[in-house]
């Protein structure tokens, strides 16, 4: 068999794609050949479902390859996998950003090591800051700052797949910066699983308006610093005053708010109410008019009534919500809310779900009317599509230099894009 470099499939969020690269990067080096390592999600049973979908599809493509299995479904789940007879090995989410786990199995892979490396998640208390490049586009790099989670929304199982919160140090988070720079990077995104919890476990316990400052104080040749999904009622003073004064910080946010009534929140142990939500979005908008808001909110959650879905499709126009990511409530084995009587029906859920994708468009459409004629500052992620400082995709028809940011007007609107 001729040897062939590791092969990687990613399910679920950014950070996953995050940490897939910076694997990639030590089963290289390692060594590792002719194997398939898959990075699985856990945030729904349905999550689970495909992850071992695409282990058994990718068993069928790759006969003769290793099957690694890691990520959180991986880490909450090791027996499921390891049962499945595709699977060679599973190792938990802190052995997969080891590099002597990839080592050891590069050394010895069809050997004596262990078929499953998941130790207990909870015990870790660092978090590395992997240095990667960014996803094989020379626009955009993203930037791990922090990982796992504190807080126990009954609806979530990924602190179990994640551990508790954990920060990577400021002075370690600007030198990757400025490294990213000096390779020419013209936007960094910070990223993490519980963004707005960064520093808690630092000296000082700083917030991540001091990181946001900090980096955009040290690192005066970074054009644009974007932040991913951050709670809105951790959001701190120094996070307000960079939205406020420091243009280079870019103009969207994504909220994690899930729902828009107060007795759902409270049943799904989130720590805002309606009120919070709306407040923060009008402070923000007041502060920085041009700011655009994306946000995740879930429809079906057990005991919604109609009246409470409501609560939350009214939300989508009081917090002025452009981008939305709407999850159908997925009952989700090992949480709480899995063990609540009065479950929606899943027809309803459905429809609920795209009475809410149905609104979220209709805000998109508002938006993108809303920049004709005027002028952005795009960031070219290849040569005839960017986002604006929105984050909206803009098209030309006139190719641009990837990686540039591009001044243009804004001429039309086609489908969900721009037109430059």
């Amino acid at each position: 068999m001729t040897a062939s470099p590791p092969k990687f499939t990613t399910l679920g969020c950014r950070l996953n794609s995050y940490e897939s690269e910076a694997m990639k990067d030590m089963a290289q080096s390692a060594g590792l050949e002719n194997a398939v390592i898959v990075n699985t999600c856990a945030v729904t049973a349905e999550a689970v479902r495909k992850s071992r979908q695409e282990i058994r599809r990718l068993r069928r493509d790759n006969p003769d390859a290793q099957i690694i299995v890691t990520g959180c479904a991986a880490q909450v789940e090791p027996e499921t996998f390891a049962a499945m007879g595709e699977v060679d090995k599973v190792i938990g989410n802190t052995e997969k950003m080891n590099p002597a786990t990839w080592q050891g199995m590069a050394a010895d892979f069809i050997g004596e090591t262990e078929k499953v490396q998941v130790d207990d998640i909870m015990s870790v208390t660092e978090t590395a800051g992997h240095l990667i490049d960014g996803f094989g586009t020379r626009s955009r790099a993203y930037v791990q700052v922090q990982n796992g989670c504190d807080h126990r929304c009954t609806f979530c199982i990924i602190p179990y797949g994640r551990g508790n919160s954990r920060s990577v140090p400021a002075g370690v988070v600007v030198d990757q910066i400025k490294r990213l720079v000096d390779k020419g990077f013209n936007e960094v995104v910070l990223t993490g699983v519980d963004l707005t919890s960064w520093g808690a476990d630092q000296p000082m316990q700083p917030k991540l308006g001091d990181l946001v400052m900090r980096i955009l104080k040290l690192v005066p040749d970074l054009p644009r610093l974007r932040i991913s999904s951050i709670d809105s009622i951790e959001v701190d003073e120094n996070l307000m005053l960079a939205i406020a004064s420091e243009p280079r910080l870019m103009p969207h946010l994504h909220l994690s708010l899930q729902h828009g009534d107060d007795l759902i929140l409270k049943r799904m142990a989130r720590r805002h109410l309606r009120d919070d939500a709306i407040r923060f979005c009008e402070e923000a908008k007041k502060l920085r008019p041009e700011m655009t808001f994306g946000a995740d909110i879930i429809a079906g959650f057990p005991t919604e009534t109609d009246a409470h879905f409501e609560n939350s499709l009214k939300l989508v126009q009081e917090c002025d919500l452009t981008w939305l990511h709407v999850f159908p409530y997925s009952k989700r084995e090992g949480t709480p809310a899995a063990k609540i009587p009065s479950q929606v029906n899943g027809n309803v859920i459905k429809t609920r779900a795209a009475q809410l994708r149905e609104a979220g468009a209709a805000q998109v459409e508002k938006h993108l009317a809303a920049q004709l004629g005027k002028t952005h500052h795009i960031l070219m992620e290849n040569p005839n599509m960017g986002r604006t400082e929105q984050f909206t995709e803009v098209t030309f028809d006139a190719p641009q230099e990837e990686g540039a940011i591009v001044t243009a007007s804004i001429l039309d609107v086609r489908g969900q894009q721009l037109v430059a």
